[in-house]
């Protein structure tokens, strides 16, 4: 099964990316973040007039697979008294529009590289079920194009949708875009309004592909045939729409021996036709990974922002190369933490339907990481416009349902915080922390801290990070150019016990507190953050 060859492959692969991660990380960020101060205080500059970039909202997007429950039993669940009359779970709609998800990358993942698209339109007692050969898992096709797109409209969602370049062609890819987008006239924009859709879905976001640098993708290439085809299919695209953004599939992570090479040999091919390059990474508290310490395990966001930078970097050289006008940005269209629920039938969908697939349970520390990772996100709105948490429903979720209703996992939290807080531009935060040593790693900043501003009404939200795991830590925030108002919201997500998870019958046990509104006061706001948590406070002008 290609999970099963993707596991083996990560686990052969561990040894090689930690020591990545420590030989390469840490130069690129301490030089931002971690001047050690002479005292125990940790120090944040904040000037409105140093901004990195406007915000994207779609740096906070989402992922749906057809994989394990995510799907059915997840947004889709005709059976069950808590859907509406399209078969939608109506707790799930509520909860995604209520927190904003911008935008929800569909049908995959791994499962696209096998789909044939056409297998889910049309009459729903006419479609086939099929083998997914990607989870093993039977896959009814009661849920396609169509349905998520109404799905997308009833949360108030755009889709990014994940294009078959595995088993499928640059002309399938093609077709569905004139499925989707054309109004009329032509075969496949005349298909979709005989399945009872008048109107073009206009979708503006794809993927072309999915971890095409894998061994266990199926349809699996090499760099430069993956390029060639890519290419074909941006230009078969866009010439029925061209308005399209596209984006190419970069490599799977740094634990590839291909890492980096195979995005400069697949730019080559096609840099003058997409716009984006994805990138995938998933982290890790694992004895391959961090040998379990934890105080490694909340610095691994820093690896994410030198993944972002060694990926710009290449996109740059080719850039060069080609003596382009044009400048990629990027989508880190797969990201979270996931480790548990990655062997045996947690991976196996035994050709059942909806199959209890990567089903991770997040704990407290797993949560602070995700608000690190958010962190780095935003240190690099500069260059990544479009994120996707993978997944958002019951697969590596911070959302889980039953019969009965939703769960929110601790990750939840600090997702929903930065699509609730952060807006307008990123701020360009230098920050003077007390340092730890960690193993192979270096000097790490106990304290992380990001923020955003909206230059239209001067609203500032601050994020922080306190790593350290056993005392809390005095943060300053020293504001040069801005005198903000007054604290309108604040909450920590803290605890005792790293370990600690949330479930159906003890759901509140990891949950925002409240958490004392600092005062300003000539130009200098100061507070006290909780040992072994992540934070948020939100200034009016």
């Amino acid at each position: 099964m290609f999970s099963s060859d993707r596991r083996r492959f990560l686990h052969r692969a561990a040894g090689a990316g930690i020591a990545w991660s420590a030989n390469s990380v840490f130069p690129h960020f301490l030089s931002a973040q971690t001047p050690t101060p002479t005292d125990d205080v940790a120090r944040a500059y904040v000037d409105s007039r140093r901004l990195i970039a406007p915000l994207d909202r779609n740096l906070f997007g989402s992922f749906l697979e057809h994989l394990g429950r995510a799907i059915y039993e997840g947004i889709y669940d005709p059976g069950s008294k808590l859907s509406d009359a399209s078969g939608f779970r109506k707790d799930v709609i509520d909860e995604i529009r209520r927190i904003g998800v911008p935008i929800v990358r569909y049908p995959g993942g791994n499962f696209v590289s096998g789909y044939n698209w056409l297998d889910g339109v049309g009459p729903k007692e006419s479609r086939p079920r099929v083998l997914d050969k990607a989870w093993n898992a039977t896959n009814t096709n009661q849920f396609g194009t169509n349905e998520f797109m109404a799905w997308c409209k009833a949360v108030g969602t755009e889709p990014l949708m994940g294009l078959n370049l595995g088993t499928g062609t640059p002309e399938d890819a093609a077709a569905l875009v004139e499925y989707c987008n054309l109004d009329r006239g032509t075969k496949w924009s005349d298909l979709r309004r005989k399945h009872g859709f008048a109107a073009p879905h206009n979708v503006r976001r794809w993927c072309l592909g999915n971890e095409m640098d894998g061994p266990w993708q199926i349809g699996h290439m090499t760099a430069t045939e993956y390029g060639m085809k890519a290419q074909d299919a941006a230009r078969q695209m866009r010439y029925v729409d061209p308005s399209l953004q596209l984006i190419a599939c970069g490599s799977s992570g740094p634990f590839m021996p291909t890492y980096l090479e195979w995005d400069r040999e697949v730019l080559e091919q096609c840099y003058e036709h997409v716009d984006g390059l994805s990138l995938h990474r998933y982290f890790t508290n694992s004895p391959q990974d961090t040998g379990g310490d934890s105080s490694k395990f909340l610095a691994m966001n820093l690896s994410m922002e030198q993944q972002i930078a060694e990926t710009v970097a290449v996109c740059d050289l080719v850039r060069g190369h080609k003596r382009s006008s044009k400048k990629l940005w990027l989508s880190f269209d797969e990201w979270n933490v996931w480790y548990r629920a990655r062997s045996g039938d947690a991976t196996n969908g035994h050709h059942q339907e909806a199959p209890h697939l990567l089903e991770e349970v997040y704990n407290l520390e797993d949560a602070l990481l995700v608000g690190g990772l958010i962190n780095s996100l935003l240190r690099n709105a500069d260059r990544v416009k479009l994120t996707c948490l993978a997944q958002l429903i019951n697969v590596i979720a911070p959302i889980m349902t039953n019969t009965s209703g939703l769960l929110r996992q601790t990750i939840y939290y600090p997702y929903s915080w930065a699509l609730q807080y952060a807006h307008g531009s990123v701020l360009n935060v230098l920050v003077e922390s007390p340092a730890y040593e960690v193993a192979k790693m270096g000097q790490i900043p106990y304290v992380d801290v990001a923020g955003t501003l909206k230059t239209q009404d001067g609203t500032v939200a601050i994020f922080v990070l306190n790593r350290d795991l056993s005392k809390s830590h005095v943060v300053q925030i020293n504001w040069q150019g801005l005198a903000p108002g007054q604290v309108v919201a604040s909450s920590v997500l803290t605890g005792a016990d790293l370990k600690a998870f949330n479930t159906f019958e003890a759901p509140q046990r990891v949950i925002p507190q409240a958490f004392p509104k600092p005062s300003t006061t000539a130009g200098r706001t100061t507070f006290e953050v909780p040992a072994r948590s992540y934070a948020v406070i939100q200034w009016a002008a």
